[in-house]
């Protein structure tokens, strides 16, 4: 591929900017930031529809914390540029140990989600149709997302009850098993042989109503498993090669299992699927790009997407002070990258174009393959 290399004229230059400002002027995706950055990264922010495909939105788990605190969600995302993100929350950051917690911590988090999205004027979008629109309207949106089907709790009419709340986006498991188990979590000791029998029903039932599977947390063998039952594009949204361990080496031992190599991302694109690169392990944005561009040359530019695991919003856990909970740099998506002077999806557009990608593959990892599988999940669905 490529590289690119700027060759601006002065007639060139002018007629670029005057074209990206109209864009900034009729964009409020686009922050005051904006002067800092080459006008085609500007340009490509408001063309493209960026997704971050993974993104903590920390909320109150417990009755007595709701409605939980104020965030500025829609603030955050014009600031980053991003079109949309998977609003995710996972349930078992608490120790879950009584029957029905899960399913109560569920409800009382959608609780806190639906107070967000109002106060923010945000709504949920439920298929690509409801995502275009809102780029089309230069409004912030989301896909309502959970990690981990704890909430389930063996009970598979959850899912449809889930489904009418709003969520289109399941991750199967998260760090801990669920109490009726749906498959091998890939840092936990294996002992279902892969996916589960209730986690095959999960999956068959997330593809007749239309929710789209996310199989990050997946050992190896769950995943292979999913592959030959879903009926759907699967997504993995938040990994990164296990090449490329960056320069942390204590980070990178950490992260190690919980990275995909090369010969199981062949096996997930080969089946159609999609592929989130994480900002984990990488220090800068070029550093990111070069993560995308290792999985990009294995998987082919059509199965690569973003997926941060950041959090656009502050961090929430209760009794912990605002200044601790909010004091990690690279948990948060506008700061992902110490130094960064730019909302994420600018820093990471100009990152891709200096790595030698084309507009169009920018426009396919930024959120198009996403968007394909997304509507593959969802798109026949009401």
């Amino acid at each position: 591929m490529k590289k690119f290399q700027p060759e601006w004229s002065r007639r060139k230059f002018i007629s670029t900017i005057t074209g990206s400002g109209m864009m900034i002027m009729l964009n409020p995706f686009l922050s005051r930031a904006v002067h800092e950055v080459d006008p085609r990264v500007a340009a490509l922010v408001a063309k493209t529809i960026g997704i971050d495909t993974h993104n903590h939105i920390d909320v109150p788990l417990n009755a007595s914390e709701l409605p939980g605190p104020k965030v500025d969600m829609a603030g955050e995302m014009k600031k980053s540029g991003l079109s949309a993100i998977c609003m995710t929350f996972a349930l078992d950051y608490q120790k879950l140990t009584n029957p029905g917690d899960a399913y109560t911590r569920f409800t009382n988090a959608f609780e806190a989600m639906d107070k967000i999205l109002e106060s923010n004027n945000m709504t949920r979008s439920m298929n690509l149709a409801h995502l275009r629109i809102a780029h089309e309207q230069h409004k912030p949106t989301v896909i309502q997302s959970v990690e981990g089907s704890h909430f389930l709790e063996g009970k598979l009419d959850r899912l449809e009850v889930a489904y009418h709340r709003g969520l289109r986006h399941l991750g199967l498991l998260h760090d801990s098993d669920a109490s009726v188990p749906l498959g091998d979590v890939y840092t936990n000791p294996a002992q279902f042989g892969g996916l589960t029998a209730f986690g095959t029903d999960v999956i068959k039932e997330c593809n007749k109503l239309g929710i789209l599977v996310d199989l990050a947390h997946a050992s190896n063998q769950t995943i292979d498993a999913a592959l030959k039952i879903t009926n759907a594009p699967v997504l993995i949204s938040h990994t990164g090669l296990d090449t490329q361990l960056g320069h942390n080496s204590s980070m990178a031992k950490m992260m190690r299992p919980r990275l995909i190599s090369k010969e199981q991302a062949k096996i997930v694109a080969d089946a159609g699927g999609v592929i989130g690169v994480w900002t984990h392990l990488s220090d800068s944005p070029l550093e990111y790009a070069e993560n995308v561009r290792a999985l990009v040359d294995v998987t082919g530019i059509d199965h690569v997407c973003i997926g941060t695991d950041t959090k656009l919003t502050p961090a929430y856990r209760p009794g912990v002070g605002a200044e601790k909970n909010n004091s990690r740099i690279g948990e948060r998506t506008n700061d992902a990258w110490p130094d960064q002077k730019v909302g994420f999806y600018y820093a990471v557009i100009d990152a891709l174009l200096k790595t030698g990608f084309t507009e169009d593959e920018i426009s396919k990892i930024g959120g198009g393959n996403f968007c394909r599988i997304f509507d593959a999940a969802t798109g026949s669905k009401k």
